[in-house]
């Protein structure tokens, strides 16, 4: 029995005063560049390619930093009232406070859009430059591309008006709360205007029946990327959610590719 995997979270204090709260986060000690997963919108660090991902690095010895966004999981928060900038910023603290030495960071969803605005950040600190990304049916300004350029008339008035709309969910039984306040956020982190240069490797997995992140959105990102060290598989019968075993294959493949 691997002990890791029942040991609880601990917990990092982001922010101050009263937008302080606590980050649940599991690191398992190991060597090579530290992988840090970056999980997906309403997703959490226990979810089925996060899980993957922790044996495989249990397996193999590897450094692995896994953990919940603000409003997910194990984390404190609530969901409705945290935007991009509010993941952003969780992800940062939690780089900052548990990998030493380079990472390679993996997204999912939007955890690919987290992963290219960590990389982003840390370049105009002037930190060292990230190790890879491995990244999951990126979304890219999905907040912009694929929700309001989307909505019809009803919902964005809805927003304006309400300044919540109770989006039916795909994967659970209740809707998910998205705000106004997400939305205007997410406009002052769009990527997809011009050049994005994470200074490192990139490989992008993407189903090609992803209702959610349509493979044309991959083709985009891919175009605003260096085309030397970044890869594009398209899977022609995968879905959003790329769980599946063979899925879960190209994942770990992709991985050990990067380093």
């Amino acid at each position: 029995m691997d002990s890791a995997m029942n040991q609880g979270p601990t917990f990092i204090t982001v922010g101050e005063g009263q937008s302080a709260r606590r980050i649940a986060v599991r690191i398992r000690a190991g060597q090579g560049p530290s992988l840090v997963w970056l999980g997906g919108f309403c997703s959490d660090m226990g979810a089925t390619k996060a899980m993957a991902l922790d044996a495989w690095a249990r397996d193999h010895g590897r450094a692995l930093v896994r953990f919940d966004y603000t409003g997910h999981g194990e984390s404190d928060g609530v969901f409705a009232e945290a935007t991009i900038s509010t993941w952003l910023e969780d992800a940062m603290a939690v780089l900052d406070a548990a990998v030493k030495g380079p990472a390679i960071l993996i997204g999912s969803s939007m955890g690919g859009w987290i992963a290219c605005l960590v990389a982003r950040a840390r370049a105009g600190r002037g930190d060292a430059p990230l190790a890879g990304m491995v990244l999951i049916a990126p979304a890219l300004d999905f907040t912009q591309g694929l929700m309001w350029e989307r909505f019809p008339p009803e919902i964005r008035e809805t927003l304006e008006r309400d300044g919540v709309w109770p989006m039916p969910a795909d994967y659970g039984p209740e809707p998910v709360p998205i705000t106004m306040a997400l939305i205007e956020d997410g406009r002052r982190h769009l990527l997809l205007g011009g050049p994005i240069n994470p200074g490192c490797p990139v490989h992008i997995l993407q189903g090609m029946q992803d209702p959610d992140v349509p493979h044309d959105h991959a083709l985009a990102t891919v175009a605003r990327l260096p085309a030397a060290g970044t890869v594009l598989t398209l899977i022609a019968d995968g879905e959003h959610r790329l769980s599946r075993p063979q899925d879960l294959a190209r994942l770990l493949a992709a991985v050990a590719e990067i380093g």
